[in-house]
């Protein structure tokens, strides 16, 4: 891709990205531990092979979604670093700079966002059958 098609955007557009991502992260992760104490109340009302073997695709979909977003945090901190050093290397005028857009990373939050969705979405039809 030739720099001329590649989108530039200001650091604070950048830096406010990465707080936007990292929050929605940490929201999802905490949301996790809420969806994981909903399947322990089922785990005390039902323990029929069925719903065992579900709850365990569920409890397997939520570990490898921690593991995205620790890979999407580190991720995201790195690209932080990066800018935090440009921004001390070359500190004059570094708000009317422009730099290359993340888009790598964006992709990766809107897939990662996509997938946790409809990950939930499948959960709670799940808990609505098994209520």
């Amino acid at each position: 891709m030739s720099t001329s098609t590649v989108n530039r955007v200001h650091i604070g557009d950048l830096h406010n990205d990465h707080k936007l991502w990292l929050n929605t992260l940490e929201f999802c992760k905490q949301e996790i531990d809420i969806l994981e104490h909903r399947m322990e109340e089922i785990v005390k009302r039902n323990t029929g092979k069925e719903v065992m073997a579900e709850l365990e695709h569920f409890q397997n979909q939520y570990i490898r979604q921690r593991e995205v977003i620790d890979e999407l945090r580190h991720d995201l901190k790195q690209h932080e670093n990066e800018l935090v050093k440009e921004a001390m290397d070359h500190p004059v005028a570094i708000d009317h700079r422009l730099f290359r857009d993340h888009a790598e990373q964006r992709d990766a939050m809107h897939t990662f966002e996509k997938l946790y969705n409809e990950l939930k979405a499948e959960f709670m039809r799940w808990l609505v059958k098994r209520m």
